[in-house]
């Protein structure tokens, strides 16, 4: 039972308890990936079938409702793309890249204001709150932009150093190479 107990310490030690949820944080990163690539190859199939049914249909009403349907769709498979690259982008460097969670969130408003349906125009809240969020979203993605090319970011894994023929590992450390 001393044994078990140690190992169950070890676990909860802090270093120890870190590399343990970073672990598993990757994998649900990597699971929630897959499983968004199945989404969207079944939504890809989906809106193809769709698109071919309605080209195949004679008489089928583009210039109305069919168009905002697969304007939809279509932005909803760039929206998924995008939270794609947020998973995959903070696999690379486990850091959220707020420039692109920004930037999804703007697609997906403007996702909503094209596929507003007729008769949105008489529902003022709807467009004033439309129109609060894409300024909301462009003014923090302006501000995070401008902080970031003024200050760029920090690293955020260790420190690797490359030796090599001719390069030392700090400037003016005396071995010369």
């Amino acid at each position: 039972m001393a044994v078990w107990a140690k190992r169950v310490r070890r676990v909860f030690d802090d270093a120890n308890y870190l590399v343990v949820i970073d672990r598993a944080e990757q994998q649900l990163a990597k699971l929630l990936g897959v499983l968004l690539v199945v989404v969207m190859i079944a939504a890809t199939f989906q809106l193809i079938a769709q698109v071919l049914v309605a080209l195949t249909t004679p008489g089928t009403p583009w210039l109305g409702n069919k168009l905002n349907t697969v304007l939809g769709d279509l932005l909803n498979l760039l929206i998924a793309l995008e939270v794609l690259q947020n998973i995959t982008s903070y696999l690379r460097r486990h850091v959220v890249q707020i420039e692109l969670v920004l930037l999804t969130a703007m697609t997906a408003v403007a996702r909503k204001v094209i596929v507003l349906p007729a008769g949105a125009e008489s529902k003022p809240q709807l467009l004033a709150g439309l129109g609060v969020a894409v300024l909301a979203l462009a003014a923090a993605f302006w501000l995070v932009r401008s902080l970031t090319l003024r200050r760029p970011p920090t690293r955020t894994g260790p420190a690797i150093r490359i030796r090599g023929k001719g390069r030392s590992p700090r400037a003016g450390d005396g071995d010369g190479g």
